[in-house]
């Protein structure tokens, strides 16, 4: 029992005092306001005790029959049990009005932001699901996150809003939108519901739908990914490394067609489309834009610039993360920020599009499209279980000590989800990138 009382006035009382909440200060001004009113107050009393008659119940109800100090004692106590009762009902009254359903105690979300508006300015860049772990790690330690996130998405509901609407794909955004929001909030939910029937509906998450009628309401896919974001309350914000209608391309390997090619003089011919690369089942040699130049999000740029961390994936590795990183403005800005570069490697392999690679191979990769001289550190995961079984066609990607024609320096972490080792644990994944900072 006194255990739980000290807990509970450590965190609902004793956090009121610590310097920063910027709470305290409006606090003193209130009080401080209140004293010259009563100063006032007292002044005109005075004034009326000495130039009129007054009724002798006057005499009964300010004090007059009890010392001074005892008057003091008493009108102050009662002044400050008032206007402590009275702020009280105050705020709760106000904050009952703004959180809704949220029964968050006004302290933590004080707290909260507090903590979390004094973290680093990191960027995340990628796509899928790998990008949203990411973030729902880093959110419990900053609040100035941008998620830089990919628009080559041609396949799934994304692929059909974007074929049909003509809007960007936004299957990405509203994973990254639902990672940074409150955890237990009913809206991210419901962001992340798919529909399973309904002619048109089956296969459409409601987040996507939201988003493709923002824009068309809004006129602009920007501002649906704005209000978007205001109505779930995230951490931290999610731009688009483009704004122009892209298509992944790649270039695959094949030895038996290449034979074929030195024969005939006929070349391999290119893969178009995200959701088709992965399918193809051969070997990706390069992938690239079309069209090839355009133009990067200003504001993506300028969070790379302005960055104290920047952080390539996890995800896959040609169909998330490269996409952002072939944007020629991306890649510049990268090259030029004084931010750590961190990339994040696999858990595991993708199959369809890094079956066999290794830790050095999709460093080597990322390196041969945009560069060498852009990753500074690689995030390799140590927890290798040889018990453990991964689904059929992917690897445990083993960690390295040193890359291979890389001069990126490797850092190994045990990143992997207890549950799904082929996976990356958000907290383990959040603190192990954070650390690099420290």
């Amino acid at each position: 029992m006194r255990h739980t009382l000290d807990k509970w006035f450590r965190q609902q009382v004793l956090r009121w005092f610590i310097p920063g909440l910027r709470v305290k200060r409006w606090l003193l001004l209130m009080i401080v306001g209140m004293a010259f009113i009563g100063l006032g107050i007292g002044y005109v009393q005075v004034q009326i005790y000495r130039q009129a008659e007054v009724p002798e119940i006057f005499y009964y109800l300010t004090l007059q029959f009890l010392e001074r100090w005892v008057r003091a004692l008493i009108v102050g106590g009662l002044g400050l049990a008032a206007f402590t009762y009275g702020f009280y009902r105050f705020n709760r009254t106000i904050m009952e009005t703004v959180r809704g359903a949220d029964s968050q105690p006004l302290i933590d979300k004080l707290w909260d932001q507090h903590i979390s508006s004094r973290g680093p300015r990191v960027v995340a860049i990628g796509g899928g699901h790998g990008l949203s772990a990411l973030l729902r790690g880093l959110k419990q330690h900053t609040s100035n996150i941008t998620a830089i996130v990919t628009v080559a998405d041609d396949g799934g509901s994304s692929g059909r809003l974007r074929r049909e609407l003509g809007v960007l794909p936004p299957g990405d955004f509203r994973m990254c939108i639902a990672a940074l929001a409150s955890e237990d909030s009913l809206v991210a939910q419901l962001f992340q519901y798919r529909f399973g029937s309904g002619e048109g509906l089956s296969g459409h998450s409601f987040g996507n739908l939201f988003i493709a009628a923002l824009a068309e309401l809004t006129g602009s896919f920007e501002k649906a990914l704005l209000e978007s974001s205001k109505v779930l309350v995230i951490k931290g914000r999610i731009v688009p490394s483009t704004l122009t209608d892209v298509t992944l391309c790649a270039e695959l390997r094949d030895l038996a067609v290449e034979q074929s090619a030195a024969v005939n003089g006929k070349a391999p011919a290119p893969v178009r489309g995200e959701s088709s690369i992965g399918k193809a089942g051969y070997p990706i040699e390069r992938v690239w834009l079309e069209p090839n130049d355009p133009p990067a999000y200003p504001e993506a740029v300028r969070a790379i610039l302005e960055a104290d961390l920047i952080v390539l994936g996890p995800g896959s590795l040609f169909t998330s993360v490269m996409p952002n990183l072939l944007v020629p403005g991306i890649a510049q800005a990268l090259k030029q920020t004084k931010g750590l570069r961190v990339y994040v490697a696999n858990v595991a392999t993708e199959r369809g599009e890094t079956d066999g690679f290794t830790l050095s191979d999709h460093v080597l990769a990322i390196e041969r499209h945009i560069g060498r001289g852009v990753i500074d550190v690689v995030i390799a995961n140590n927890r290798v279980d040889e018990q453990f079984r991964p689904p059929q066609g992917v690897d445990i990607i083993r960690p390295e000590s040193t890359l291979r024609n890389s001069s990126a320096r490797v850092i190994q972490a045990d990143v992997a989800d207890e549950e799904y080792p082929w996976r990356h644990d958000s907290a383990k994944l959040s603190a192990a990138v954070l650390k690099l900072l420290r």
